[in-house]
């Protein structure tokens, strides 16, 4: 049992000590246990906020909706011209890209933007958390709690451990889909006149699927070549991509393909 437990108290200093010393100081870093309890958090908030709202009347929103949604537009935007930019003047390469661990200064902008996603999967939680507050329970789907969730987590990984690299590609991609779904989120807390606006939803599902196929085949591609990054950040991103592929892929038909079956019989 004293040995178990020394065990574990190794593995957790390794896990605080091997990050990259670039970002440990930087907020909710070091240590994995800030994200773990706002996970668990987060997970508490799913659980007992419907039960919290059931005798209540939706809350509308409407004004912390359209400033929160622009505000993730302007910080989504910031982070794909930041990846983008930063990429193109240290010559990234597409294919296989090893992690700038130096204190250069475009070491330091990828590293900084790569925080500032991990920092935005903070603040989506907050997606979820407006859902339940305006009753829309519908819409807390496991797909959206699974997404969400560990995205947390697996980007805590990368500005601990790989802040950079091919990393950085995942972060670029993302950012660009999460101007167009924040601009429709955006549109939608509108209210209800700006439904006739919104038919592209279905199109908005397609590049996050597309997304997703991109970043497959992108780390997919070196684990069969040669790349100074590591093996088990790419096979780990491939079998999580994978899983979204499929949870997206449901999605889109029972929402696209069965749904609209049904309301035609």
């Amino acid at each position: 049992m004293a040995s178990a437990w020394q065990k574990t108290q190794e593995y957790y200093s390794w896990v605080l000590e091997s990050g990259d010393p670039r970002t440990d100081p930087w907020p909710l870093v070091y240590s994995p246990l800030p994200v773990t309890l706002l996970f668990a958090f987060y997970l508490f908030v799913v659980a007992l906020g419907p039960c919290l709202m059931r005798k209540r009347e939706p809350l509308k929103l409407k004004g912390l909706l359209i400033t929160y949604n622009l505000a993730m537009v302007t910080l989504s935007s910031y982070m794909f011209y930041e990846f983008l930019v930063t990429s193109v003047l240290d010559n990234y390469s597409y294919l296989c890209q090893p992690v700038d661990y130096s204190r250069s200064e475009l070491g330091m902008r990828m590293a900084r933007v790569c925080w500032w996603f991990f920092f935005s999967k903070v603040l989506e939680l907050l997606d979820t958390v407006f859902f339940i507050l305006r009753k829309k329970q519908e819409q807390v789907t496991f797909l959206h709690v699974y997404h969400h969730g560990t995205m947390l987590f697996n980007w805590w990984s990368g500005v601990k451990y790989v802040p950079g690299g091919q990393a950085f590609f995942i972060g670029m991609l993302n950012s660009f889909v999460h101007i167009f779904m924040y601009t429709y989120y955006a549109l939608a807390s509108l209210g209800p006149q700006m439904q006739r606006y919104l038919w592209w939803k279905r199109y908005l599902t397609i590049m996050q699927l597309c997304q997703f196929v991109a970043i497959a085949a992108h780390s997919s591609y070196n684990l069969f070549t040669e790349c100074q990054f590591p093996n088990g950040f790419n096979a780990a991103v491939f079998l999580y991509i994978l899983s979204l592929i499929t949870l997206f892929l449901r999605f889109y038909y029972r929402t696209y393909i069965r749904g609209k079956q049904e309301k035609l019989t």
